[in-house]
């Protein structure tokens, strides 16, 4: 089966591949953020890594991130004033969720989780997940060794049915440029899709795109979501990555019902300068300058979506 994040690590897997070299580590010492967050502002899409040694690596990695642990992520919330969020598992622990479960554990008022399962989970092990906290499954397919840029949908139809009795969608990762079809791919699918990154698509292909489009398309079906996180994964330039408003703006324009927003924390395999969460938390007042859209997309939208 391609490894597109179903593959499940196994203790004999645990080993470093010289293939996934470490990545750079965040700043540790975020600034509090010139724009004040409303009361129940959620980020969506956060990571928690490590330590190794209690929870090891999958082998088929592409990437080591150095520690990102709970404790430090709880410190990003107090100082940005974010009252909820959603840790999103990473690819480099394939579908081993314990330490975004551990983490979840800690705080499952304030925090909720989109996980990764095998395609074969049972409804058993869905619910011991959807009582902690789970409300989606995320299907990775940027990220990964093999299968890289093809959407497995017999897999993702199958796994689609199973959740959706517990109110769950599928989140993807993916470059929709590559998928011009997008909005007919996904017609028909069974439950909600969620987009990290605005789609995650380079600035200089345009807003015009046929990828692009489709998401837009997609989002005004009312069965989609994108989240506004990770604009130096999209950007050729620096801070404040001037070129990812208008694809922003289009979005929350077309589908202000849709948008959520999400730090991207720890900032993994970012290949330039590593940003501040304060600056990037900043960078909302001239994505949603609106302060009544960005109350829909901090609190209103992500307290539909994940169940808060």
């Amino acid at each position: 089966m391609p490894e597109t994040n179903f593959t499940k690590p196994t203790m004999t897997d645990q080993l470093l591949p010289a293939s996934a070299p470490l990545c750079a580590a965040h700043d540790p010492d975020p600034r509090r953020p010139g724009l004040r967050l409303p009361p129940l502002a959620c980020d969506t899409h956060a990571h928690v890594c490590g330590p190794e040694t209690r929870y090891p690596y999958w082998a088929g990695r592409v990437y080591t991130p150095p520690d990102a642990l709970p404790s430090q992520y709880r410190h990003l919330l107090a100082t940005l004033g974010v009252e909820r969020a959603v840790l999103v598992q990473p690819s480099v622990y394939g579908s081993d969720n314990r330490a975004m479960l551990d983490a979840l554990a800690a705080d499952p008022v304030h925090l909720r989780a989109v996980a990764v399962v095998e395609p074969e989970i049972s409804n058993a092990e869905l619910e011991t997940l959807h009582a902690l906290g789970v409300r989606g499954a995320r299907c990775n397919i940027v990220d990964i060794k093999e299968g890289k840029g093809r959407l497995p949908m017999e897999l993702l139809d199958a796994l689609a049915a199973k959740v959706r009795p517990f109110g769950w969608h599928i989140e993807f990762l993916m470059h929709v440029d590559e998928f011009p079809d997008l909005d007919r791919l996904l017609d028909r699918f069974p439950v909600d899709v969620v987009f990290g990154h605005l789609g995650y698509m380079k600035t200089g292909l345009g807003l015009q795109a046929p990828g692009y489009q489709a998401l837009l398309r997609l989002l005004g079906s009312g069965r989609a979501w994108v989240k506004l996180t990770g604009p130096y994964r999209l950007s050729s330039g620096a801070l404040p990555y001037a070129d990812v408003i208008p694809f922003a703006h289009a979005l929350v324009d077309h589908a202000p019902d849709r948008i959520v927003w999400g730090t991207d924390w720890p900032h993994v395999m970012v290949k330039g300068a590593m940003p501040n969460d304060g600056d990037l938390c900043d960078l909302l007042a001239d994505w949603v300058p609106d302060e009544a859209a960005r109350r829909r997309v901090l609190v209103d939208n992500p307290a539909k979506l994940y169940g808060f």
